[in-house]
């Protein structure tokens, strides 16, 4: 009772103040200029942001090399048979740095051309947008086979693209995506292949041996490990990897 009688007076003092605020959030303004264009307030900038944030998932495995490297890296697991090693938390981890190995000479011409002159105050919001939206799409269009721009151009109906830059980002995304799939099973086909013959010659042994209880994969699993790591196979599938991506 004692500290509701201090806080009283406190509370009292601070209602002609309420009163005589603002109704509504006057953050929340867009300002046109002289020339047409439209600058936000920070707050309207801050929310932006955030939902940007949201949607980084979903842009980091449609828009750069994640997709095609984290495929790879789980069905060379399952070749390999070891379950769950490595982890999931391995694989992410491994194809977040790749990605950002091979993806940064698209983040540096982002940065010079989009970013940096918008932190330093020297661009609007939307043309920065649009400007950083120009190396993404080289790199997906370099990437994409033109038999899958040409069935998402068929089901949508749209018509004939005289240069790249007439392809709409909205049709370039799932085109980009399924062949960055059709990629990365090939190149998890052709991992495959050798674990496959271990396990083949394994099992015809044990089968002409007579033990048909013994499960081929507690017999299979050293040799794969042995040949992986005498091929330096963590290496190769790397540079792989990296590789498939040079223009």
């Amino acid at each position: 009772m004692k500290y509701l009688m201090f806080c009283m007076p406190l509370l009292l003092s601070c209602l002609p103040m309420l009163a005589s605020a603002e109704p509504g959030l006057a953050a929340l303004k867009v300002e046109t200029g002289e020339d047409g264009s439209e600058t936000y307030t920070v707050t309207i900038q801050v929310l932006m942001f955030m939902t940007a944030l949201s949607l980084l998932p979903a842009a980091l495995m449609m828009m750069t090399s994640f997709t095609r490297i984290v495929i790879v890296l789980a069905i060379l697991r399952q070749a390999l048979g070891t379950q769950s090693s490595p982890s999931n938390q391995v694989i992410i981890g491994l194809s977040l740095f790749l990605s950002l190995f091979i993806m940064m000479p698209v983040f540096d011409q982002v940065y010079e051309q989009a970013l940096g002159p918008y932190l330093e105050e020297a661009m609007p919001a939307q043309e920065a947008l649009q400007r950083a939206a120009v190396p993404f799409r080289g790199f997906m269009l370099e990437q994409t086979r033109d038999d899958d721009l040409m069935l998402f151009s068929n089901i949508s109906g749209a018509d004939e693209f005289e240069t790249a830059d007439d392809v709409p980002f909205s049709l370039l995304m799932p085109a980009f995506v399924t062949s960055e799939l059709k990629t990365a099973f090939q190149i998890g086909f052709i991992i495959l292949i050798p674990f496959l013959v271990i396990d083949l010659v394994v099992a015809t042994l044990l089968m002409s041996m007579g033990m048909m209880m013994l499960s081929p994969m507690i017999i299979s699993l050293p040799f794969k490990i042995m040949l992986f790591v005498l091929i330096d196979g963590w290496s190769l599938v790397m540079g792989t990897l990296a590789a498939s991506f040079s223009a």
